[in-house]
């Protein structure tokens, strides 16, 4: 979901000489083994050259090697087909080093199979795009993603983490309340609907004293809901005004349903994108509720303090890390596992991508082989593009070898 808001530093490394000098020496020779590996992988196997005069044949090997360490033939919804770096649509154009901060994010909490490769990725945070391109060869075999019955392509969607201005208290135009979890939840399942919740003095019973803060508009906390998550610019009641992040704290149970497609399904626009979702309210103001109430999954929060660090990233994601801007994906879990590197390529209208991502996230709607989300930022342009990204999608998962 890149962009504005991608971050372009490296991962930072400790500033004393007696640290770096070791590491980049276990670097170079990491580097000088990765090397030789892959000139005996291009010479034992047969050239099928990749029409690309821009990669030499050590870097890129023309046939997968059989891995000690395989991935299986199939991950619940999806098959994995072994194949060869040269089949990764601009592999060697990346700039890799922005996808490895989300990588030493994943590094946090790694899954089981890439646990063993961390500490080489750390290091990498200070090598060249080459070198890092280089150690992936050595050490990661790709995997063609395609759906059970042998499909490889899919769909792109993105979402993002909205910014909005807040109160504390209601007045003064802010009137829509943010809520935390209510009184007595978890007792209930499923949980009153989103109408139900406007009107039954029952779910507002529960909810007294529970909001966290009031928006303007109805349409952003419908937003908020979506996506889970966001950051607010709160005015307190002594008139100072502070940034916050609302964090995911649960749900009403209820299955979600996009209002975009409530809106096709009733004939009353050909525009179901978030702009277009937000002109037509704009020309029907008196239908807000309708348009509200045909998504009955409603979203509460916590409320977290958001440091300059924390700014940089964005919420954490189902991997239980912070997302990095255009390299962190939502995926299906039961296609990819949470913590894998991922090759994506998508063409379309909004956005070309060819780059490294990182399986973080997931999300209801997220379901299927061939699915990602794409994590675009925070902010208006974000928003925007978030709202407008719907097109193809291919993905390769990158296994430990």
């Amino acid at each position: 979901m890149v962009h504005q808001t991608m971050s372009n530093n490296n991962a930072s490394a400790s500033s004393a000489s007696s640290k770096i000098i070791p590491m980049r020496l276990n670097l170079l020779r990491l580097v000088a083994t990765v090397a030789i590996v892959g000139t005996l992988v291009a010479c034992s196997t047969v050239q099928r050259g990749s029409g690309r005069s821009d990669v030499s044949a050590p870097l890129i090997p023309p046939a997968a090697p059989v891995s000690s360490n395989p991935a299986p033939a199939s991950a619940g919804k999806s098959r994995w087909v072994p194949a060869s770096w040269d089949e990764l649509p601009g592999f060697a154009d990346d700039t890799l080093y922005e996808a490895w901060n989300a990588w030493i994010k994943s590094c946090e909490r790694p899954a089981p199979a890439f646990a063993p490769l961390c500490r080489e990725v750390r290091q990498l945070s200070i090598a060249s795009g080459e070198e890092q391109r280089v150690w992936m060869v050595a050490r990661l075999q790709p995997y063609r993603i395609e759906s059970a019955d042998g499909n490889p392509e899919g769909l792109l969607t993105g979402y993002y983490e909205p910014l909005f201005d807040a109160a504390r208290k209601p007045g003064n135009g802010f009137n829509v309340p943010l809520y935390g979890l209510p009184a007595g939840y978890g007792t209930r399942r499923p949980w009153f609907t989103r109408q139900q919740i406007d009107t039954l003095p029952e779910a507002q019973a529960a909810l007294q004293g529970r909001a966290i803060a009031w928006l303007r508009d109805p349409l952003e906390a419908l937003a908020l809901h979506i996506q889970g998550s966001g950051r607010l610019r709160i005015t307190e009641p002594d008139g100072s005004v502070r940034l916050v992040r609302l964090a995911f704290a649960g749900t009403n149970d209820q299955p979600y349903q996009s209002v975009g497609r409530w809106l096709l399904d009733q004939g009353l626009t050909r525009d179901a994108t978030w702009p277009g979702i937000r002109a037509w309210l704009a020309q029907n103001p008196t239908r807000a509720s309708e348009l509200l109430w045909a998504n009955p999954r409603y979203v509460f929060f916590r409320e977290e303090p958001l440091s300059p660090l924390d700014a940089n990233f964005g919420p954490r994601g189902a991997q239980g890390v912070p997302l990095t801007p255009g390299r962190s994906i939502a995926v299906d879990r039961q296609s990819i596992p949470y913590g894998t590197p991922v090759w994506l390529a998508s063409t379309g209208p909004q956005v070309q991508l060819q780059r490294l991502v990182l399986a973080q996230d997931t999300g209801s709607a997220i379901v299927g082989a061939v699915r990602a989300d794409f994590f675009t930022g925070w902010g208006p342009e974000a928003g925007d593009l978030a709202g407008r990204l719907k097109q193809n999608l291919r993905l390769w998962v990158l296994w430990p070898r």
